[in-house]
Order: structure tokens, then sequence, then C-alpha cells
């Protein structure tokens, strides 16, 4: 039997400090290079005994589990909430987790998001609460540029630097936290203070920036680990491996090769592995070369050599280069396939059940550059309950502008191309010319479905605004004493609106339900205009209207509307009338039911629904 790394998933909120954490662990710049600083795809570092024991010190060598374990694996999971599915994958592969949350800032959406992953789950883990540096007042080490001679300072050292306010600050935050992770159904208290490491979560405040506090959390780490997982890291010699794609690449002398994280299992030179392609097809391929990147180096930003192995032990990232696959899917389950083909083919099928995507006949066009990317973009679609027509893997081609524009003369909403880290092909720019199809582009996922989101609310307000506007709203006038200039053909008076706005070409009706004429014309100063709202006075041109017959100075006279217009300004629109605009409609609607109907303006209720209720229910129902 051989014990593996544990591995370590490392969740939180965007922009809370995670790739950082790893960042300053490991010495390396990931953080800065990713796509708007944030992680786009899962990736995979091995920190080895000896460094942790280098960074941690006292602390672990108290422990006495140097020997017992040989390190660390850590996969860094995407922040945002658009990665739920690469979260949930990434989960699930960790024995353990790290909570990273920013302290000043507290639980987010994504926090409390992988919160519920880790106990759904049932994942061990541990809460970093990361920023102390950012306390106001809060007195860090001097940061050392050259990380061959970095010192960790651990907390508990750092803590004694800090002015006994900036303590007690720090300690309201912690408790802030304590209370939050009780609501959730978790016991917490910060690690100095846990009395039992069973039931309690451990909240180690650090600083992914200054190193602070990482001493302390790795050894917890690897508490829990030998202490509660002991059993679980054991991996027999000759168990075939598992693991996940992570990237298909071109690697320069070495050709297509995949990136992969083995999380059970030992790996040989030589093993036949069996894959998922784009098209949800199984394929075999042996594999002709296994290279392990050096200790330290993230798999994906690998500066140096890969080591060239005959075997490789979960838990590793490793590349492997292998014919046949070139369309081997980013996001692919990794299974040996030495003996029994047909089982793991069938176990591989079942793995694309389980992440099939569903697709309707009207809605958006989505490309992806992985699986995963793909299945997260899905889940917030799925989520804002926008249908999608097609989602593949792959730069957008001709045939998807086409979609897209068949989908804009359904919906103008559908008429859009959601495309994530992939390029528009030569054919797709020219079908494009002269399309009105919207195509949303960018590196980040989030910013993506946010963009389109906002363009979304922006083109239903404006159909609402033009279906608002070709409605009749509600509005009254008065016709003021002593204005009355003409008394016929067409009846001109001075008036004033009382509320609303009054348009060109309404009907005008009296208290009593009696039509006095239509608006031909307004006038103010000498200026025709084609409204006038609440509080302006203009000379008004009222059509077949004759003066003491159809009204008299003074009267009230109120914009008419028939039923269907008024339901549907009172069930759309009425959110955005004013005050005076509703008791309007309140008075139409009373004038309507005196002089027409008496349940004018009343919804309909379908009473034989009471048949069914018993006489209990019937209140409920009423309410």
């Amino acid at each position: 039997m051989k014990t593996r790394s544990p591995i370590v998933s490392v969740l939180g909120h965007v922009d809370h400090g995670k790739t950082t954490l790893l960042d300053n662990i490991r010495g390396s710049t990931v953080a800065s290079k990713e796509a708007g600083g944030i992680t786009q795809h899962i990736g995979a570092t091995e920190i080895p005994m000896d460094v942790i024991s280098s960074i941690c010190g006292d602390f672990l060598a108290k422990m006495n589990i140097q020997e017992k374990l040989p390190g660390l694996f850590f996969i860094d999971t995407p922040g945002h909430e658009a990665f739920t599915t690469l979260r949930k994958r990434g989960g699930s592969l960790a024995d353990l987790a790290i909570l990273i949350m920013d302290i000043n800032e507290g639980f987010k959406p994504q926090t409390y998001e992988a919160l519920s992953i880790l106990k759904s789950s049932k994942t061990p883990f541990v809460v970093a609460a990361n920023k102390i540096d950012r306390i106001p007042g809060w007195n860090s080490p001097d940061d050392e540029e050259d990380t061959e001679s970095k010192k960790y300072v651990s907390f508990s050292e750092s803590i004694q630097n800090q002015h006994k306010n900036v303590a007690f600050d720090l300690d309201q935050k912690i408790y802030e936290i304590v209370g939050e992770l009780h609501k959730k159904g978790f016991e917490s208290e910060r690690f100095d203070r846990v009395s039992n490491f069973a039931s309690q979560i451990t909240i180690v405040p650090i600083s992914a920036m200054t190193g602070e506090g990482i001493p302390e959390l790795l050894t917890m780490l690897l508490g829990l680990a030998y202490q509660y997982l002991s059993q679980q890291l054991q991996i027999e010699e000759d168990a075939p491996a598992a693991g996940t794609v992570l990237e298909v690449k071109e690697e320069k002398g070495l050709g297509l090769t995949i990136d992969t994280i083995l999380y059970d299992g030992v790996l040989n030179k030589d093993d036949r592995i069996m894959l998922l392609t784009k098209d949800n097809k199984v394929i075999s391929t042996k594999i002709r070369s296994l290279l392990k990147p050096n200790a330290l180096e993230e798999i994906r930003e690998s500066h140096t050599m890969f080591e060239d192995t005959e075997q490789i032990v979960a838990a590793a990232g490793v590349k492997i280069v292998a014919p046949h696959v070139d369309d081997v899917v980013s996001g692919s389950p990794l299974k040996v396939a030495n003996d029994n083909d047909a089982n793991i083919h069938e176990e591989l099928l079942s793995e694309v059940d389980n992440i099939r995507i569903q697709t309707n006949d009207v809605g958006i066009i989505v490309k992806a550059d992985t699986l995963g990317s793909l299945e997260a973009l899905v889940n917030i679609f799925d989520g804002m309950d926008i249908p999608i027509k097609s989602a593949e893997i792959g730069d957008v081609s001709r045939r998807d502008i086409i979609n897209a524009s068949i989908m804009h003369e359904e919906d103008e909403k559908y008429g859009v191309i959601i495309a994530f880290n992939v390029n528009l092909l030569p054919s797709a720019q020219e079908e494009l010319q002269g399309q009105d199809i919207k195509i949303f582009r960018d590196k980040v996922i989030y910013q993506i479905t946010e963009d389109y989101q906002e363009w979304l609310l922006t083109a239903q307000e404006r159909k609402k605004k033009a279906r608002l506007d070709s409605i009749i709203r509600p509005a009254k006038i008065r016709i003021i004493p002593k204005l009355v200039f003409r008394k016929s053909k067409p009846a001109i008076a001075g008036i004033e609106v009382m509320s609303g706005i009054i348009e060109k070409g309404v009907t005008l009706i009296n208290k009593d339900g009696h039509i006095v004429g239509t608006v031909d014309s307004m006038e103010d100063k000498g200026e025709t205009l084609p409204k006038s709202s609440r509080g302006s006075k203009v000379a008004m041109a009222i059509g077949s209207a004759v003066f003491q017959k159809d009204f008299e100075e003074g009267d009230v006279l109120y914009v008419d509307m028939d039923e269907a217009n008024f339901l549907t300004l009172k069930n759309e629109f009425e959110s955005k009338f004013l005050d005076d605009e509703i008791l309007t409609m309140e008075e139409l609607q009373q004038i309507k039911q005196e002089c027409e109907d008496s349940m004018w303006g009343v919804v309909n209720t379908d009473w034989s629904q009471l048949d069914t209720l018993d006489d209990g229910e019937f209140e409920d129902y009423y309410e």
C-alpha cells in the first residue's frame, strides 16, 4: 500500500485570494496571468512535504507527521458563481478543502455556494480568513522579495505585534464568521481555541499576500488528513488510475498532450487509457510518455522541462503524451483500461449522461473552450430561465451564425451567441456581415453572462417602453373657468392637466361616463404640443364637443380607455405610475362600474375552484 497526498480543493468568492494563497506558497505568479485576475479552469499544484516543513517549522514538528504523508496536492477552483459545475467537480475530487474568504467582507454569494458544495459532499474543510493585513492598523512583517529566504510568520507570532484594539477588531470579525457558520449548521472557532477538531470547523486568520498564518493553515490541513483520512489516502500498488482531463494542448516537440489530474490509483507508462471526445464518443489510446511537472510548478504554468517518468501515483498532475487525442474534451474522465474495456466504456458513457446538456427548439447559441466551461455557462443560463438552442465546444462557425439568425426571427433575445474563450472562424465573420446578431465574447465567464443580462434587461425595458407608449395612459384635466375660447367645431378651452400625461388623439369622458370628444390639438404660447403633463396649462381643441352641451366651465374630464387597456396598465405598468395616476385609474374604474358594468376592471376569478375546497381551506384561498 502507498499513501497518497491529500487532495485539497480551494474554494471561495471571486477575488478573496484563492490563487494568491497558492502563489505565496509556491512562489509563482499564476494569479497575475489569469484573465481578469480570476482562475478560469481548475489548476493543480503539488506541494511536497519538505517545502511544507520549511514553511510550518515548529508547528508541524510538534505533530510528528512529516514521515506519514508525502505532501499536499491542491486543486485551485474558480471562484465565481458561474463555475458551480467546475467547483463541484473540484470539490468531489477533494479529500479536504480550504474555504477562503475576505475577513473584511465576510460571506458573499460564492462563499455560501462553496459552503453548500462542501456540506453536500461531506468534505472536511478549514476556513482561511484572508486579508488580515488589510484590517486598519494591522502591522505586517516586511515582505521579502526573495522567496528562497522568505520567512513565513505564524499568526500566533504576528498577533503579538498588534495593538490591542486591532486584535479586538480581528476577534469581532472572526466571531461574525463563527455566527454565520452557526446559522448554516456548523460549529466553529479560531484554530487556537478549538476544543474538538472532530466537531468544530477550524478558522485560521491569514494573509495570502504577506504569508501570515500560512504555517498554521497548512499544519491544520495535514493534522486533519492524518487524524481522519489515513485509510482514505491508502492506494494499492497495482490499482488502475482514474483522473480528470484539464486541457488538451500542443507542446513543442511533443505534439498534442493531455494535462490531467490523477486522483486515484497508479498510472504507468504504456498503460492504455479511455477518454471522452467532443462528440461524446469513447476512445482508447496507449500512453507513450508520462511527464510530471517539477514540484511547486502549477501544471499549466510549468516553465521548466517536465520529468519523464515510468509511473505516477495519485494524487498528482501529469502531462500525458498519446496518439489520437485530438478530439478529447477538457473535463473528460480518464480511466485505465488494460482489461475490462466494456465495463470502462459503460462507466464513461454513464458519466457523460450525468453531464449531458439539455437543448431546446428555441434558444441562444453557446460556444465554449472546454466541457467544464460549457457546463458552467449552461447552468447559469438555466438559472436565468434562458433556453439554449445548442451548446458546443469549439470556435464560432458559419452554422452558428445561421442558427442565431433563425432564432432572432423567433425572438430578438435569442438571436445571440455566447462565446467563451473561443474565436470567430473567417466563414462566421463573413456570414455575420449584415446580420442583426449579437455576439458576447470574453475570457471571463461571469463577464459574458453579466453583459448578456445587462443587454437583455435593456432590450426588455425598450420593449416595455414601446408597449407602454402604444397604449392609452391614465390622465384627467379641468376646464379652466372663463377660458372657453370657442364653443364648437371644435370647442377650444383653456385646461389644466390634473394628473398623468394627456396626448393628442385620446377620447375624453365626464364624471358620468358620457363621451365629450377627442383631443384634436394642444397649444401653449403659440407652440403646438403632442402631449402635456401634470401641472401644465394649455389651450386644447376638443373635436366633436359643444360647450354647455357636452361640458361646462370647471368640469373635470378623464381620458377614456377600454377594459383591456385598463387591465394591462394595472397588471403590468402600475408600478411605474405616480400616486395621482393610480388615483385617476381608480376614479375611472368607479365611473365605468357605475355607468357600464359593476365588474368593469376586475380580474376574472375562477370561482368554480371553491367547490373543491374544504371549509378549512376556504379562508386560505380567499387570502
